[in-house]
């Protein structure tokens, strides 16, 4: 079997092929186009046997992956935490395209249970969508706050109160308050308005379809106590398939739900995982917080928790990391489904 490891940049793909030994057998560099791709896979035909080891940069190497995987082949990702013991261990000194290459195919090696790439599905989009309307969402605030700045200076003491600058009736009102008053201040508060009213009409269109695509995707993420349409979507579109993940304790070392053993000698202790995905990490949290507002499972647990001896942030943390495993199998059950629904399709085609 032979190891393929990819250094990927935006104009050209760097490629060198390893054996079980990690000993190098070879290494081609082609441009980052699909001729070039084309190029790579006539290279690589000489190792009947082969996996190809591609840095998880997708901005980069998706273009490669995806035209890997039509073809045929088996890919796996690489996390890039993984290159600098690689380089660092390699005899070879410097930097350079080949070198990470290499480095790529030997951290393959060396981790045997790497995620196998597969073809972009839903997900993904889901994905682009809610990471689109975050960046609205933050273009809006950083707007609202200039607005308040010159708002102080046209009407001190009449601001609108805080976070409802994102409202149609307090914009319209803003508007008939600016309407009069002259001046560069006042002309450059008219125009922020205009714009927060754009960005706020994107920002609620862009929610609701990001609300029908999380209906269909993942319906029973849906039914979970405080999971709404907009963690769901974060939730499945950060996981981007919860089929690589094996168990639910690969899944909870993943969103950082899951504690780090820091035991030493015969002592048997944990600590707080502050890594992982933050992001599946704060969906998490906001799940469980909303459940303690209201009763719930979530809450009778934290409740036992506590009961238990456990401080409130422990009992939290066991919370999230509960809320974890119910999130995977939902995933799980969701998935499953879409697959069956294909499958059934496919054979009435």
């Amino acid at each position: 079997m032979v190891t393929i490891g990819a250094d990927s940049h935006k104009r050209t793909h760097t490629l060198v092929a390893v054996d079980l030994a990690g000993r190098k057998l070879g290494e081609k560099t082609a441009r980052a186009m699909g001729t070039g791709h084309l190029e790579l896979l006539c290279w690589a035909a000489q190792w009947p046997e082969r996996i190809w080891a591609l840095e998880d940069c997708r901005p980069l190497s998706r273009g490669l992956e995806a035209d890997l995987l039509r073809a045929g082949e088996t890919v796996v990702r690489v996390p890039p935490k993984l290159m600098a013991g690689a380089r660092s261990s390699s005899r070879e000194p410097g930097k350079s395209d080949p070198i990470d290459a290499l480095a790529v195919a030997r951290a393959a090696l060396r981790e045997p249970d790497l995620p196998v790439a597969t073809l972009d599905g839903p997900e993904r989009d889901l994905r682009l969508l809610v990471d689109h309307r975050d960046d609205l969402v933050r273009d809006r605030t950083r707007i609202q706050n200039r607005l308040r700045w010159h708002l102080h200076e046209l009407m001190p003491g009449e601001e609108p109160p805080p976070r409802t600058l994102d409202k149609m009736r307090v914009l319209d009102r803003l508007e008939d308050q600016l309407a009069p008053l002259s001046g560069t201040v006042a002309r450059i508060a008219r125009g922020l308005v205009c714009r927060i009213r754009e960005l706020t009409a994107a920002i609620d269109t862009l929610e609701r379809e990001i609300k029908r695509l999380a209906e269909q995707i993942a319906p029973s993420l849906l039914e979970l106590k405080g999971c709404g349409g907009l963690s769901a979507a974060k939730l499945v579109g950060e996981t981007a398939g919860i089929g690589r993940f094996r168990t639910a304790a690969r899944f909870a070392r993943y969103n950082g739900s899951a504690p780090i053993p820091a035991c030493s000698g015969n002592e048997t202790r944990h600590r707080l995982n502050r890594g992982g995905n933050r992001q599946l990490n704060s969906v998490l949290h906001r799940i469980a917080v909303t459940q303690l507002r209201h009763p719930s499972r979530g809450r009778t647990y934290f409740d036992h928790r506590v009961t238990c001896g456990d401080t409130t942030r422990e009992a939290l943390r066991a919370l999230k990391r509960r809320i974890s495993d119910e999130v995977y199998r939902r995933l799980g059950r969701d998935e499953a489904a879409r697959a069956t629904a294909s499958a059934a399709l496919a054979a009435a085609a």
